[in-house]
């Protein structure tokens, strides 16, 4: 490749992105283009920058990672997604991986491995780091709960502290139905109130 590969990475923690700097410089034909610390800036930036490789953590302020796949499709066709996450056991990566991504790495990735997986992925390589584990078996994690995927969803953005006419608006959904997905996962997971459902789901690995 004549061009430098350029690298974004989505991360809401600076020294996320100070340390994929540090890392990736070894490798003098690799250069991190720029970071963004949520999905909306994450798509103004790969729309200006057009990167070859976007790093992307699985859990944003505004967004999970599998909410945020389209959006940085349309705005970077060319990019190769991959996940960059410290969880390799969260029950929302198997949703991210079921939207098609190009791989998945953990935080923990040295120098070498993350300069090889970023190299492999510009080349169009698929790069999945062999820790992650069965996804069978993380499927299974979250509806051992007995939640739906849609009782899932809207789980998540309750926690990421939308409104039920925030959730209602952003899934497409009348706010009754939103209401009535929230009283099931309360039900599903023993929660009195909505504060105890999302402590719940966080401890279950779910958030």
């Amino acid at each position: 490749m004549t061009e430098h590969i350029r690298v974004v990475v989505v991360d809401d923690h600076p020294v996320v992105l100070d340390g994929v700097r540090l890392l990736l410089r070894e490798d003098p034909a690799i250069r991190v283009v720029g970071g963004a610390p949520d999905a909306a800036s994450a798509v103004r930036l790969a729309a200006r920058t057009r990167p070859h490789v976007v790093l992307l953590d699985l859990r944003l302020p505004d967004a999970m990672a599998s909410e945020l796949v389209g959006p940085l499709r349309q705005a970077a066709p060319a990019a190769r997604l991959l996940v960059f996450t410290a969880y390799r056991d969260h029950a929302a990566l198997q949703a991210t991986l079921d939207t098609g991504v190009d791989g998945c790495l953990l935080k923990d990735a040295g120098s070498t491995d993350l300069v090889s997986a970023v190299r492999q992925a510009a080349r169009g390589v698929a790069i999945f780091d062999p820790r992650i584990g069965d996804p069978a078996r993380m499927r299974s994690r979250l509806f051992d709960t007995g939640l739906t995927r849609r009782e899932y969803d809207v789980l998540r953005h309750a926690a990421a502290g939308l409104t039920n006419p925030e959730i209602a608006e952003q899934l497409g959904l009348t706010r009754h139905t939103v209401t009535g997905y929230l009283r099931n996962a309360m039900r599903k997971l023993n929660a009195r109130n909505r504060i105890e459902l999302i402590s719940k789901a966080a401890k279950s690995g779910l958030l």
